[in-house]
């Protein structure tokens, strides 16, 4: 079964033979001397990240479109307002796995869930969720560092979400809302029935479109992350982000905050990262601070939220992911 799971991320997740061809393509063109030279390595680090997560991103968005189609916002509000509590936070959590979106895309949903009457546990149980987890994060951090720990930052990541909301709503923060959000009319209508063709066109249609979203992104990330993967030392990664840093998880939440990103362009800097000794709960951090606290989406979210509730997000936010960081660092040996 170990062999099966182990072909299974390594060869079809992660296309390791995607790696050793281009590697060997690299050194029939180029020579071994250029191949395998840090020039040589940092080029097959950024062609082989680049289309290993260009072509997951587009099946994972494909698939993630084609189930979202039967949850447009309607069916989605009557869905969240059967349940109470922290059964509800949840359920709105689990719901912002479905969109494959960056905060500030998820923003006018949340306008929209708001003006619908949900609670503000549920409404904001789904903004920290939505770009913080994904069905595709998670195949794609399945890809570079196992099912093990892809899943438990889908976890960490959905109790933050669940968290973060719940105490909103039970300390009356929800009630800081702008009050433009609660205008204009809530029409309930009636699902549009799609066919199976509708669904299959508003799936392409959903990765045309977000691929053209985060291509920059995965750009830039991957060229980073070949960067940091050959010509970085080792050594210094350790020193300043290791788990024997003890400021290590507080400094990757600071760097990781000003940053306009999605977690896909996150990915190929935390992979590198990984491989130079960074510590896994640092990285963790690095990543959920990069999708959920950015200087954009924060501007965003002060259009629609007083400057209370505001920094309140962000300190229950900032806090749960420095939380995490340090408890990954601290039992990170369990998934090495």
């Amino acid at each position: 079964m170990s062999d099966v799971l182990g072909f299974i991320t390594n060869e079809i997740l992660a296309m390791k033979w995607l790696d050793r061809l281009i590697g060997a393509l690299l050194e029939f063109l180029f020579g071994l001397e250029f191949s395998g030279g840090k020039w040589g390595l940092s080029l097959q680090f950024f062609i082989y990240d680049f289309i290993k997560i260009g072509i997951l991103l587009c099946v994972l968005i494909f698939i993630v479109s084609y189930i979202q189609s039967f949850f447009p916002p309607e069916r989605t509000k009557k869905i969240l307002g059967n349940f109470k509590g922290i059964r509800a936070n949840t359920i709105g959590a689990l719901l912002g796995t479905l969109t494959p979106f960056c905060s500030c895309s998820s923003i006018p949903i949340f306008i929209g869930f708001t003006r619908g009457g949900l609670s503000s546990g549920v409404t904001f149980s789904f903004l920290i969720s939505s770009p913080l987890v994904d069905l595709g994060a998670l195949i794609l951090l399945a890809s570079i560092f196992g099912f093990e720990i892809a899943i438990a930052y889908v976890v960490v990541g959905l109790v933050l979400a669940v968290f973060g909301g719940s105490f909103i709503e039970v300390t009356g923060l929800g009630q800081y809302i702008e009050g433009f959000v609660f205008d204009g009319d809530n029409v309930d209508l009636e699902v549009e029935s799609l066919t199976t063709k509708d669904r299959m066109t508003y799936a392409l249609d959903q990765v045309k479109d977000t691929y053209k979203k985060v291509f920059w992104y995965i750009v830039i990330g991957v060229a980073i992350g070949s960067l940091i993967h050959n010509w970085i030392p080792g050594e210094w990664i350790e020193n300043v982000l290791g788990k024997d840093n003890p400021f290590s998880v507080i400094l990757a939440v600071l760097v990781g905050a000003p940053i306009y990103a999605d977690i896909f362009g996150t990915i190929p800097i935390a992979e590198a990262l990984y491989n130079k000794g960074a510590g896994l709960g640092t990285i963790l951090a690095f990543m959920m601070s990069v999708t959920t606290l950015s200087i954009p989406s924060l501007i965003m979210l002060k259009r629609v939220v007083k400057t209370k509730l505001l920094v309140w997000f962000i300190v229950i936010v900032m806090v749960g992911i420095i939380i995490i960081g340090y408890l990954f660092n601290f039992i990170g040996y369990i998934f090495l």
